[in-house]
């Protein structure tokens, strides 16, 4: 499998047999040009979407008319699982922000879980249903997601093999959010890729959780 950063909380998704997924597509250019990644032109066959904001359902850049996965339930395609757990944008149960899916990707044996703009701590029964997690994409700009610190709690709790952050200011990005180094500060296990995309095997994942930086490809 290969995981290709895109930029914001979009992804693509390659499985070993060539199925292509992005995950929360981004509208170029949206919010007053505070989104300032290019758009996708790489065509895919599915598209997960965590919540309905712009930044994150904008199914219609991603080419080829693939099928989109959202909202809560379980899903099976070609082989492929997707499962969701429904949390809050906020830490007031959604009052602020609304409802957000965290989205669990099982593809060639590798369970990849999204957490989409996941705004509070994880509980340990949502730790529990979302189950092992071999790599976590997981927001760590705070304001409009959980911060640094918080993310570093649930990687602590999901001790997932990789960790991919998120959702962070970058000079494309206009949201008063917080750089990545934030997250990163203090930790020891962190590799910068130098590129957008990782490969993951199931036969070779780290031990304890590697912090896995990529640069945004867009």
């Amino acid at each position: 499998m290969k995981i290709k950063f895109l930029g914001h909380a979009a992804f693509l998704i390659t499985t070993a047999d060539g199925t292509k997924i992005v995950t929360d597509p981004y509208e170029p250019g949206g919010f007053g040009g505070a989104i300032g990644y290019g758009p996708l032109d790489e065509p895919a066959n599915y598209v997960t979407v965590s919540h309905a904001h712009a930044d994150h359902n904008h199914v219609r850049m991603v080419p080829g008319s693939p099928r989109v996965v959202k909202g809560a339930g379980e899903e099976t395609h070609g082989g492929m699982v997707f499962r969701a757990l429904t949390t809050h944008h906020d830490t007031s149960r959604g009052a602020e922000r609304g409802g957000n899916v965290v989205r669990v990707i099982e593809a060639d044996g590798i369970r990849v879980c999204h957490l989409g703009d996941l705004g509070h701590a994880l509980a340990p029964e949502d730790a529990t249903a979302l189950g092992g997690i071999d790599v976590l994409l997981v927001p760590v700009g705070g304001t409009f997601t959980v911060d640094a610190e918080r993310a570093t709690a649930i990687v602590n709790r999901l001790r997932p093999p990789i960790a991919i952050p998120m959702h962070y200011r970058t000079p494309k990005i206009g949201f008063d959010i917080a750089p990545v180094d934030d997250f990163l500060a203090g930790k020891e296990r962190v590799r910068r890729v130098g590129g957008s995309e990782v490969e993951v095997a199931k036969e070779s994942l780290p031990e304890p959780t590697e912090i896995v930086v990529l640069d945004p490809a867009l």
